[in-house]
């Protein structure tokens, strides 16, 4: 039988579908004879998967035919720029603002927003050259795969799916927390206690909510999704409009209580209300003219949302002075100052929407990464198939939403939401050198010598980087540096 037909006998199976080859089909796994041959090779296994990279080819095509069915291209860069903005703004810009105002930056912390909105824009750039030449799902695991091979990869796909998880089941409490707020209750008093643990079945429903738009169709939720920030931007610009209309500029002075350190504190912290961009280029798979529409839609986005971001971190400062700013409620403490307590229920409601939105992207951007990560049979193939009529990978979204349902049901996460930082600042990172490496060194083609050099610089890049965050970080923390 010829390749092709083999292809259409393939994509005559059911969708629905729960074989042993789905999940394990590798020969190693075919009997336990093979399954101990498979251990004897460890050594040279692992050797293979440590040198091993992928290729632009692989990733764009071979790969995608183990999903059967095609994701359908559906999106332009009008539904990525909005896509944009609903999983970059959610709560962080109403939490982190006051707070890093408050304790380390003052009114410079329109400053902070600058320079975290300068670095991130840099990792921007990164994921749009990416996206452009390799359109696939797999986004910034695919990348790595392809310059820094497949062990970069499998530690890059471990700190996605940890991201992903803990990640989506943070905003979900999150979720619940605000929906209290608003109807002006205490923020635990939706969650059920249950010994040590505060039950939290809203979140979950809010998971699931969200997923079954994703699961359903991608179009529809970038329609829904430009609905609900659509109105979180009316929220936002009433926010710039009355707090520009009760600014005081006394408040601005002094600009740099705590100098040019503070700025880059508060920098450090308030960088993570631009992070979820990088699911922008899992949808590659989904998008009409990915060389057109990806960089149109990433760039625009990220442009408007740090002026956005900054106006707003101007319009707290001058509204009221920053000692005076509540790190915990600052937006609506703030309209409260200047007689507007009413306005404390809009900032809720727009921080409600800025959640749903993130979960909304959230829900199709995780379940992109996990598809390729399937496609490279780090997990369970069954979870690269894409249904044939939504277009969309089913198995995959149940996978993680099941995941942070779980999740977001028994824990408070103080402690695993840290990570979150750590986590996205390493792929972020990696995928910096990934770029590095791919400009500079093209394989079977570059020379040893420059080989080595490459590497060198590299390493002195990545080592300056870690020895400055040591130096001020711990060594010499009032240190100039």
């Amino acid at each position: 039988m010829s390749y092709i037909g083999k292809e259409d006998e393939v994509q005559q199976r059911p969708y629905w579908r729960w074989s042993k080859v789905d999940f394990l089909p590798e020969e190693s796994f075919q009997n336990w004879n093979t399954y101990l041959s498979a251990l004897s090779q460890i050594y040279s296994r692992f050797n293979d998967r440590l040198l091993s990279r992928s290729d632009d080819a692989n990733e764009i095509t071979q790969l995608r035919k183990q999903s059967e069915n095609d994701m359908k291209r559906c999106l332009t860069w009008w539904d990525l720029t909005w896509f944009g903005f609903g999983s970059v703004i959610g709560a962080g810009i109403f939490v982190l603002t006051g707070q890093e105002a408050h304790h380390h930056a003052g009114p410079a912390i329109v400053l902070s927003y600058v320079a975290s909105g300068i670095s991130a824009m840099l990792s921007v750039f990164c994921y749009t050259e990416f996206a452009v030449e390799i359109p696939v799902a797999g986004g910034s695991f695919a990348y790595l795969r392809i310059e820094l091979g497949d062990f970069v990869a499998f530690i890059t796909a471990g700190n996605i799916l940890l991201e992903s998880i803990v990640g989506g089941a943070a905003v979900a409490r999150a979720w619940t927390s605000y929906f209290a707020t608003l109807l002006n209750r205490q923020p635990d008093s939706l969650r059920i206690p249950k010994g040590s643990y505060l039950l939290d079945p809203i979140a979950v429903a809010v998971l699931a909510i969200a997923a079954t738009t994703a699961m359903i169709s991608t179009k529809k939720t970038s329609q829904l999704n430009w609905i609900a920030t659509a109105l979180n931007t009316l929220v936002i610009l009433f926010v710039l409009i009355a707090g520009f209309a009760h600014a005081n500029t006394s408040n601005l002075t002094p600009f740099l209580p705590h100098g040019a350190k503070g700025i880059f504190q508060a920098a450090a912290i308030v960088y993570f209300a631009y992070g979820g961009f990088d699911n922008i280029a899992t949808m590659a798979e989904e998008t009409k003219n990915p060389s057109r529409d990806i960089p149109l839609g990433l760039l625009g986005s990220m442009s408007i949302i740090t002026v956005v971001y900054c106006l707003m971190a101007l319009s707290l400062s001058m509204m009221q002075k920053y000692t005076e700013i509540d790190p915990n409620a600052a937006y609506s403490m703030s309209f409260q100052s200047v007689g507007m307590k009413w306005a404390k229920y809009l900032v809720a409601l727009g921080a409600l929407k800025g959640m749903t939105t993130v979960l909304l992207v959230g829900a199709l951007g995780q379940a992109r990464y996990t598809t390729h990560i399937a496609r490279a049979h780090m997990i369970p193939p069954w979870f690269t198939l894409v249904h044939p009529k939504t277009g969309t990978p089913i198995n995959a979204t149940l996978l993680m939403t099941i995941s942070s349902g779980l999740i977001a049901f028994f824990s408070s996460l103080d402690v695993l939401a840290s990570l979150l930082s750590v986590s996205t600042l390493f792929i972020f990172m990696m995928m910096a050198v990934a770029l590095l490496v791919r400009r500079y060194y093209v394989r079977e083609v570059t020379p040893e010598i420059n080989q080595l050099k490459l590497a060198i610089f590299l390493l002195i890049i990545i080592a300056c980087s870690m020895g400055t965050s040591a130096y001020w970080g711990g060594l010499r923390p009032n240190g100039w540096v």
